[in-house]
């Protein structure tokens, strides 16, 4: 055990994290030689390679054995897990982080601590991790690491850290070049040319997992996986005992009045690189997989069936954005989509509330619809992307933010913590349309190149559909992140989309000559040859209402002149769609039609009839 380390990786999105666990994976010669295992290893999976950050915890490990110092000689095994920098993912850093003894804290020595790192920094303290602080890209020409490193110290004060955790030990790196150094890079950018600090320091000042290999068996189910071939597979660190393959072990399930299963383990793995290796026994200290359980549940303890004892499960942050699904009820309903019923799409959310612990799913006084609660608009929008990849048909309402009873009977709703960079010149429209969401700037603090940062603190749903309008006010050179801060006062009301739809009265294929006509009238969604239905959103207005349009018509050929005689038809390019663009942009009246082929906007009500008489029925209307 004292020569296990157990680690995780914090860091801001595009700080370097994937990068540096790349170089910690080739310089220990975890890859065969001649391998093509390219860049990125640890983002393996689809999404997370086309959006460029971490969303799936994931575990790999290293072995470095010491050249110099009190532990020449000896070898290590390093485990490494790698967690999610985005604060909407926090139920896979929650539920990672009990795996762990330590943390490195990667941080860009230019842009310093950002939000992501603070959330996740804060949960690894709470837990009394120890940290190693990293400053990445100190070979930029723009970092300034010893500003980096005040911010740092800053932000460990603010968290509360205990006097170990504010001792740790800071390291100066480029994980793009694959070195890091105890010290700064001197005036000739002197700098050694391996990870050896790294692993030194990690050796040096994360301690080694506690725990008993001689007392009854004790894990807590950290992580799932699935084996076609052995079902499901329990990930976790083991904190007590030794588990060998034929050994009988209970699974105490999380309802703490359902009865102990007791089951056989058929297989054992433990991690070797990237890989899963299978293995005989597992002792106290080490990562493992449990093949076979099919009773485990994230949280739930794995023990010793003659001597059970139940550890505490992990905590979990409840989510603060819901949306309602339902089965896609368009008139293209079934085109592309394999999976179309609420019964399967039912299954697939039950399956996926036993891994996306940070999810909840219930029922509504609808039984063809669920309530999906999330801890933001990415964890949600994350999880619609997979069902699509996977087949599924369906639609989603606007979200809505999950309020809570506060003190003398008020509502509280969930409030986010903003920073944005931008240039100097444009903080003043920024301020003014943050400010009329109700938020509230915080400080400002001024770089170099005339950027400024701006700290806001804003109500959840004032910033739905804010980011674009971001982008166009910043003129493109303005960058924005958020994370949930806390739950406050509610806010009363908001107008946060001004602008009404272009909604289609007619079904059919769109054409190039109607939609040159309604281009002077807003934005449009679509462009000529898409097909479209009665109800169907094909544009935003310019105005407030919603307007009624057909771009079906088509410009008819008569004895006097012919369709094609007119001066040639130039049409803007049409606004591109996102999964994420059309969940703010829609109102309360509207849904997302999510298909694997398609992301389409559209009324509840279809027909211009049932518009109207809703619209009758509406307050005001």
């Amino acid at each position: 055990m004292k020569h296990i380390r157990n680690i995780a990786i914090i860091a801001h999105v595009d700080h370097g994290k994937t990068t540096l666990v790349d170089q910690m994976l080739r310089v220990t010669g975890s890859f065969r030689a001649g391998k093509d295992v390219g860049t990125r290893v640890m983002d393996s999976n689809p999404l997370e390679r086309e959006r460029g950050i971490t969303i799936f915890s994931k575990n790999a490990s290293v072995r470095w054995s010491a050249s110099a110092g009190p532990n020449a000689g000896e070898s290590y095994k390093i485990n490494i897990v790698d967690t999610p920098g985005h604060a909407d993912f926090g139920g896979e850093v929650e539920r990672i982080l009990r795996m762990v003894n330590g943390v490195l804290l990667l941080v860009d020595a230019f842009e310093g601590p950002m939000p992501q790192t603070r959330f996740v920094t804060r949960k690894a303290l709470e837990l009394g991790l120890q940290p190693v602080i990293i400053l990445n890209k100190v070979d930029r020409p723009d970092s300034d690491p010893d500003r980096a490193h005040d911010q740092v110290l800053e932000l460990l004060l603010e968290l509360e850290a205990n006097d170990a955790q504010l001792d740790a030990p800071f390291l100066y790196a480029s994980a793009k070049a694959g070195w890091a150094a105890a010290e700064p890079p001197g005036p000739g950018g002197e700098h050694p040319s391996d990870l050896e600090a790294l692993f030194e320091a990690v050796v040096r000042t994360v301690p080694a997992p506690a725990g008993d290999p001689a007392a009854p068996f004790q894990m807590l189910v950290s992580t799932l996986d699935y084996s076609p071939y052995l079902g499901r597979m329990a990930i976790g660190r083991v904190e007590n005992g030794t588990l060998a393959v034929g050994d009988s072990v209970a699974v105490w399930p999380l309802d703490q009045d359902a009865p102990l299963a007791r089951v056989r383990v058929p297989k054992l793995y433990g991690f070797e690189a990237m890989e899963k290796v299978e293995t005989e026994s597992g002792s106290a200290g080490e990562i493992i997989a449990i093949a076979g359980l099919e009773g485990a549940e994230i949280g739930s303890t794995i023990c010793d069936p003659e001597q059970p004892t139940r550890m505490a499960g992990i905590a979990v942050e409840p989510p603060t954005l819901s949306v309602e699904m339902r089965p896609n009820t368009s008139p293209f309903s079934g085109r592309s989509g394999q999976f179309v019923t609420s019964r399967q799409i039912r299954e697939r959310l039950e399956r996926e509330v036993l891994s996306n612990v940070a999810l909840r799913v219930e029922d509504t006084d609808q039984p063809d619809r669920f309530r999906v609660s999330g801890r933001g608009e990415l964890h949600l929008g994350i999880l619609m992307e997979q069902m699509r990849r996977e087949g599924f048909e369906f639609s989603v309402s606007r979200p809505q933010v999950i309020t809570r009873p506060g003190e003398g009977g008020r509502i509280e709703e969930p409030y986010e913590e903003m920073v944005a960079d931008l240039p100097e010149s444009m903080m003043g429209v920024v301020i003014r349309k943050v400010s009329e969401r109700r938020g509230e700037m915080q400080h400002v603090e001024h770089a170099e190149g005339a950027m400024v940062r701006l700290h806001f603190l804003v109500p959840t749903r004032a910033l739905f559909g804010y980011r674009s309008e971001f982008l166009t006010d910043t003129r493109g050179e303005g960058t924005m992140h958020r994370q949930f801060a806390h739950y406050g006062p509610w806010a009363g009301d908001l107008t946060v989309r001004t602008n009404g739809a272009m909604v289609c009265m007619a079904a059919g294929t769109a054409t190039g000559y109607s939609l040159f006509g309604l281009q002077e009238r807003g934005t449009l969604f679509i462009g000529p040859g898409t097909a479209v239905y009665d109800g169907m959103i094909v544009g935003e207005n310019a105005r407030e209402n919603d307007l009624e349009v057909n771009v079906t018509k088509g410009k008819k050929q008569t004895n006097v002149r012919s369709s094609g005689a007119d001066d040639a038809i130039v049409l803007e390019t049409p606004r591109e769609i996102t999964l994420e663009g059309a969940l703010e942009f829609i109102r309360e009246d509207e849904l997302v039609e999510i298909t694997p082929d398609a992301i389409r906007l559209r009324k509840r009500a279809l027909t211009t009839h049932e518009r109207k008489k809703d619209r009758r029925a509406s307050p005001g209307g």
